[in-house]
């Protein structure tokens, strides 16, 4: 009885959030860009009261315009650094209420999830159309609240792991630039991680956006990639 009990969650689980999951991620990694020449810059997990202020410094520097995929809880908490990103002309996406994992959110969770961000994120004077879930795992209900709410779901094409705690800014720019061409999304995290790791993200971006500007790289939000 227990093996039939585990295998039915098993394939309820299978069913509800794994393979919605995964099989996005195999669609998404074979989609095309949109222009050989643009870089997507997207960041996560933020905002934080220190690191995604020197971002923005940074971005400001080369007059670059990226994509925030922000925590609402975090954004409530940091809302003059929500204004900033408007006035920069960044995009202003949602990664959740407070970062759970999708995979393991009931239907009435998730949908407590996306009513509570998208609230606080109208009180930040902030209309949300792209939506990015934590680690990119989701569940069937996150694609029918998404398309509910006519919010566009956003992947990746390059991760560079600067999340991790053992990495340094040194590798981060090398997975950087060996892995990211013209069209792609790239994934980054100016809030969370281990050990200060959005301050070596931030790092390997001083030289890395120097490098793919010489080799003649635009930058562009989100929305201009699903035109």
């Amino acid at each position: 009885m227990k093996i039939v009990i585990f295998s039915a969650l098993f394939i309820l689980l299978l069913s509800y959030s794994i393979m919605p999951t995964y099989g996005y991620k195999i669609w998404n990694y074979f989609q095309k860009g949109r222009c050989n020449q643009t870089i997507y810059l997207t960041f996560d997990d933020g905002p934080d009261s220190e690191y995604t202020l020197q971002l923005l410094n940074l971005l400001d520097r080369y007059n670059i315009k990226a994509s925030f995929f922000v925590v609402a809880e975090f954004a409530k908490q940091n809302s003059a650094i929500i204004k900033r990103m408007q006035q920069a002309g960044h995009l202003i996406g949602l990664h959740s209420l407070s970062h759970k994992n999708g995979l393991v959110q009931t239907p009435a969770s998730t949908e407590y999830d996306f009513e509570q961000s998208i609230e606080i994120m109208k009180q930040l004077g902030v209309d949300i159309h792209y939506f990015r879930p934590p680690w990119g795992h989701f569940n069937i209900s996150t694609i029918l609240e998404s398309k509910k709410r006519g919010l566009q779901v956003v992947l990746w094409k390059v991760m560079a792991q600067d999340w991790r705690g053992n990495t340094t800014a040194t590798k981060i720019q090398q997975k950087l630039i060996v892995r990211t061409n013209g069209g792609d999304i790239v994934c980054l995290h100016d809030g969370r991680g281990s050990n200060e790791a959005p301050r070596r993200m931030i790092e390997a971006l001083e030289g890395v956006l120097p490098f793919w500007i010489s080799k003649g790289y635009k930058f562009d939000t989100v929305e201009h990639y699903y035109e």
